[in-house]
């Protein structure tokens, strides 16, 4: 019987190299006798004599760059984005090589998982229409937010979590996390949101707020807060996430990038800092397919310079 071929002969050769300094190089030659990953000294010898061919030296230093991309945004990183990343720094690669050299090396992008709900539905006394009906589009910022509530479970209990998102850019514009449930964790969030795009001397009248029907939403304070800043209130029909299924699309890219993927968590302390600067990555840094590969936030100032009537508008 012939011998397998197993691994090339440069993964063979890194092996070996990455053994020898603890067991010298010919117990590890005679180790892999009759395995897949067996290589003659011969052969071991002269390609540690070879010089690195330009391939090889192109595909390490790529190597090198792709990793740190990846370990740069929270390890989350499929080929798609970290193609998208080094064209932006100038780095031109094809993606089928950058796919390549990521299973070569073990990186991959992080899957998600769907979370529940966690909102508590309200009565339907007075509630706002649905003024979205699943149409998640804007055509500038301050035009359509939409916001929700998630959970995390920590060592010392639950954490909630409350954000704002601008549909249009999707920037996180408010957030606030919180051991309670309650009215205040909403209502701190949208008083973050209210205060950020005001300080920049937005005007929010007619933005549309949709959000679930949980009680949070439906609190006398919090419509007030709406009312104060004239925003209009919409909210989703009767038991289908569906109609605020972009604020829940989010609520699961923060379980899976930071809560699961950088967890388990001691309780609100740690989890209230990482969450600052996931925000902060997420908002700055963190491509969007869905917005040509930019972050939400040069999104928004390639709008406003691109868009020099609206964004006067919006300042005035």
């Amino acid at each position: 019987m012939g011998r397998l071929h197993g691994p090339p002969v440069a993964m063979k050769v890194e092996f070996v190299d990455s053994q020898r300094e603890e067991h010298g190089v010919q117990p590890v030659l005679e180790a892999l006798e009759q395995t897949a990953a067996w290589i003659a000294p011969s052969t071991y010898y002269a390609a540690r004599s070879r010089p690195e061919s330009a391939r090889t030296a192109r595909d390490r230093k790529l190597a090198d760059k792709i990793e740190r991309v990846h370990e740069d945004n929270y390890g989350v990183y499929g080929a798609r984005k970290i193609w998208a990343e080094l064209n932006r720094h100038g780095v031109e690669v094809p993606r089928c090589t950058v796919e390549r050299l990521m299973r070569e090396n073990g990186l991959r992008g992080l899957l998600r998982d769907k979370s529940p709900r966690t909102t508590r539905p309200t009565a339907e006394t007075g509630r706002p229409g649905d003024l979205v009906k699943r149409d998640f589009t804007a055509t500038q910022v301050n035009e359509l937010w939409v916001a929700d509530i998630t959970y995390v479970r920590t060592a010392a209990g639950w954490v909630y979590a409350a954000f704002v998102l601008d549909v249009f850019s999707r920037l996180i514009v408010g957030w606030q996390v919180a051991t309670s449930l309650y009215t205040d964790l909403a209502l701190d969030a949208l008083q973050m949101a209210i205060w950020r795009r005001q300080a920049t001397g937005a005007d929010l009248t007619g933005l549309v707020h949709h959000s679930d029907r949980g009680v949070q939403y439906r609190a006398v304070r919090y419509t007030q807060r709406l009312a104060e800043a004239d925003v209009v209130a919409s909210v989703g029909s009767k038991g289908d996430s569906y109609d605020n299924a972009m604020a829940e699309a989010f609520n699961s890219l923060y379980k899976a990038e930071l809560v699961r993927h950088r967890g388990p968590w001691r309780g609100l302390h740690d989890l209230e800092i990482a969450t600052v600067e996931y925000i902060d990555w997420y908002n700055n840094r963190r491509l969007q397919g869905e917005l040509g590969h930019l972050p939400p936030a040069e999104y928004e100032a390639l709008h406003a310079m691109t868009h020099p009537v609206t964004a006067t508008l919006e300042t005035s």
